[in-house]
């Protein structure tokens, strides 16, 4: 008995140093439970093995989710159970939710555009849309526009830009929040444009804006260059209007009727603990 015992301890040692080598770290923690649950229920050695097999590659999933959620840079809060769809007609429930499964257009380069003026929830959509993605399998990069053009920028003076927007297309989906901001200087919209070629058909990107295509001229210096950029980001791709009043000036609007202390509502946001300032302003 005690030479079965010995046996077993050194079956079970070598068994770790194997599953380590073959980097099963979920097999290696729940075969013994899994091992006296089989011997007790007397399960056929298939079924062992499945159900060992099926433990690893639930935790492989929880371990990319947990990376990719990390490396996707998205905004805290902003979720799709959060954002109030009633408060815009103009966007079908339905609609966005089949846009989170990816398929229909991730794979194919297509982009989604939100366009509206400020405060109407585009980026808490935008936001929410890339963390459904990243809970589908798809892998996402949330950035500020005007943050990304200056890390291009550096990029290019280093003499690696193209180095710098190829790491960009291990992402499926570049969400880029308030194209507006970006200066109208030639260094600045001159990288941003060569982003947008270079995903052009490959790789899909959605845009938030608060104008119109008409007023990207702002933007872009040149109107050959706006022209050219419209043109790639509209081929192949969704659009939504999003033309409601700011959410913050219907707060401080219902502030003033009902007087401090009363509960605060707001026309996209559900979570108020999820409520952010909009990127690029500072607290006050």
């Amino acid at each position: 008995m005690t030479r079965a015992l010995q046996t077993g301890a050194i079956d079970s040692a070598r068994l770790t140093l194997m599953l380590n080598d073959l980097r099963l770290p979920a097999i290696k923690q729940d075969w013994p439970d899994l091992a006296q649950r089989a011997d007790k229920e007397s399960w056929p050695a298939a079924r062992f093995l499945a159900t060992l097999a099926e433990h690893e590659i639930a935790e492989r999933d929880r371990r990319r989710l947990t990376r990719h959620l990390a490396e996707a840079q998205l905004l805290p809060g902003k979720t799709l159970d959060s954002f109030d769809f009633d408060a815009i007609p103009t966007i079908s429930k339905a609609h966005v939710l089949a846009i989170c499964a990816g398929d229909s257009w991730i794979d194919k380069g297509a982009n989604l555009l939100l366009i509206g003026g400020p405060g109407g929830g585009k980026t808490h959509l935008a936001s929410a849309i890339g963390l459904a993605l990243v809970e589908n399998g798809w892998r996402v990069l949330f950035a500020r526009t005007s943050d990304l053009v200056q890390r291009l920028q550096v990029a290019r003076r280093e003499l690696a830009l193209e180095a710098a927007i190829n790491r960009l297309d291990r992402f499926h989906l570049l969400i880029l929040d308030d194209l507006a901001y970006v200066s109208k200087d030639q260094a600045e919209t001159s990288v941003l444009f060569e982003l947008i070629s270079a995903r052009y058909e490959r790789r899909s990107t959605l845009i938030t804006a608060n104008q119109p295509f008409g007023a990207w001229g702002k933007v872009f210096p040149d109107p050959a260059m706006t022209l050219a950029a419209v043109d790639r980001l509209v081929h192949h791709a969704t659009i939504f209007e999003i033309n409601v009043d700011s959410y913050r000036r219907r707060a401080a609007l219902e502030r003033k009727h009902k007087g401090a202390g009363r509960p605060q509502s707001y026309a996209t946001i559900k979570d108020l603990d999820a409520v952010s300032l909009p990127d690029n302003q500072s607290p006050t």
